[in-house]
């Protein structure tokens, strides 16, 4: 080949460089999800997804996701967040304080957005509110606080009540902080609180026996238990029960307090964008829910043969009939 026709061929490949690499498709994120496999995951699942639409993040075109649950199975969840972490996902995004805690022991790497997590500090998943430090940041669902106001609105609903019971998943770390704060509210208002500790399932059945022999009251249910079975039991052994998550409410629990979802899981979708694009989760703050919802479900509440105090009536934001 001629000296003039190699010149010629290496500036041609020179200006079609350019047009090459820009050619090149850019990098789609992935994003892991690992949920516990209660009702209200499929709620989170879809408007989670809603959400990271919203702003642009279009499932199979502009992310895409590896959806992962442990069907109910807590013990399941080390598993499932080594997997992601093999997978090299982008971001990990766990949904309630179980599931964080296996993302955050697999891996100090992969950043970690909590879509939602009782009470992040005192699980140990960051240093502080304010500054996480490692690899996890995301949303605080406030559900240990929200479970001592669980407290003051069974005395407004049943003045009668001489106690309240607090139903714990031990099986979840996050056991503690909620039964800490039922404790304290109890003590605020002098309502004698009876903890009962739930390690399977199968303790639900005679928790509930026990429960109904007991002096009149109402039971708090923390939200990670399975919500459906525990609101048909206390229906069956008609005792009013409530709980920090909307999705007892909805599978026939008598009342609840919680976040307004569709903001909470608005608000973890910002932070995982901010992820995306650079951010260290160590130098985000976690944040925490801005709007709350009381549910009650009237249904239930005919079935026990309650009637549900107008105050506590006219301040609730949905009702189930």
């Amino acid at each position: 080949m001629k000296r003039r026709e190699v010149l010629g061929l290496t500036a041609g490949m020179a200006m079609l460089a350019p047009v090459a690499v820009a050619a090149q498709p850019a990098k789609v994120p992935v994003i892991g999800v690992l949920v516990v496999g209660l009702p209200g995951s499929d709620s989170f699942w879809r408007l989670f997804r809603d959400a990271m639409r919203k702003l642009g993040y279009i499932d199979g075109q502009s992310v895409r996701y590896e959806f992962r649950s442990d069907q109910g199975q807590l013990g399941r969840l080390p598993e499932l967040a080594a997997e992601l972490v093999r997978l090299k996902v982008d971001v990990i995004v766990p949904w309630f304080t179980p599931a964080a805690l296996a993302a955050k022991q697999a891996t100090r790497d992969i950043p970690i957005v909590m879509a939602t997590s009782g009470d992040p500090l005192a699980a140990g998943l960051v240093a502080s509110l304010a500054r996480p430090g490692g690899n996890v940041t995301g949303m605080s669902g406030m559900v240990s606080d929200l479970a001592g106001k669980c407290v003051e609105l069974s005395r407004e609903l049943l003045p009668q009540a001489r106690r309240v019971a607090a139903l714990a998943n031990v099986p979840d770390p996050f056991s503690k902080a909620f039964l800490d704060k039922i404790q304290m509210a109890g003590r605020a208002t002098g309502m004698p609180i009876e903890p009962v500790l739930i390690n399977n399932p199968a303790d639900l059945e005679p928790a509930f026996a026990a429960l109904e022999k007991g002096p009149p009251g109402t039971v708090i249910v923390q939200p990670s238990l399975p919500t459906r079975r525990v609101a048909e039991l206390a229906l069956a052994h008609r005792i009013p029960a409530m709980s920090p998550a909307r999705t007892f409410a909805e599978a026939g629990g008598l009342m609840s307090y919680a976040p307004d979802e569709a903001e909470l899981y608005r608000q973890a979708a910002n932070i995982v964008v901010k992820v995306l694009k650079g951010a260290k989760p160590a130098d985000l703050p976690v944040e925490q829910p801005t709007k709350f919802e009381l549910v009650l479900n009237l249904k239930t509440a005919k079935a026990l043969g309650l009637t549900i105090p107008t105050p506590l009536f006219q301040r609730a934001d949905d009702v189930i009939e």
